[in-house]
């Protein structure tokens, strides 16, 4: 004698086809799929993507068109008649150029001379950036002056004036990021002799 236990899905997942390196303008299957008995009746797509969910499909398949709308997380939830059951979250990131490359001077304000100060370059990338390089604007040609995501200049000149930018780079794409920074003025410091 056969006795089949009814059990809600069990083991819902997500896998998908084909496998590898995410490359925009490419396809993608996402399949739901589950240990269910009786056999799951009711797959429901979300899509998460800054805080927001959202329904995106009700099949077993899901069909993906890789573009940067399409990026987000992804789950499923498998549904018999006996229950449900949600999937983990798969994660669509297409890889991404840097993007939003800021410089930030630390400390702000005034910059005496014979003091020091710190520029820090910020990107959002995906993958992250791994390299930053650092350069100072001199006439039509930039001056190459260190690399790092942080650029410190200690003891503080008449010869350090000028526009320093920097370059933000991943391994999907080498891009120069302009972003100048005013040089702050640079004041000597009172001499002893003047009254």
């Amino acid at each position: 004698m056969y006795h089949a236990f009814l059990d809600s899905p069990k083991n819902t997942r997500v896998s998908v086809s084909p496998s590898g390196e995410i490359v925009e303008g490419s396809s993608v299957t996402l399949t739901c799929s589950s240990d269910a008995n009786p056999l799951v009746h009711t797959h429901t797509w979300y899509k998460i993507r800054d805080d927001k969910t959202s329904q995106v499909g009700n099949e077993k398949n899901l069909n993906l068109n890789l573009t940067h709308e399409t990026s987000g997380h992804y789950y499923c939830e498998a549904q018999n008649l006996i229950g449900v059951q949600n999937s983990t979250v798969f994660s669509v990131e297409l890889p991404d150029s840097p993007k939003n490359t800021t410089v930030s001077v630390s400390p702000s304000g005034e910059i005496v001379e014979g003091s020091s100060v710190t520029l820090t370059c910020s990107s959002d990338a995906n993958p992250l950036v791994h390299t930053y390089t650092w350069y100072k604007k001199n006439g039509a040609e930039p001056s190459l002056m260190g690399s790092g995501q942080n650029y410190s200049i200690t003891n503080i000149s008449s010869e350090d004036s000028g526009q320093y930018f920097c370059r933000a780079e991943n391994q999907v794409e080498v891009q120069l990021r302009l972003k100048l920074v005013d040089p702050p003025e640079i004041v000597a410091p009172p001499s002893g002799n003047e009254r």
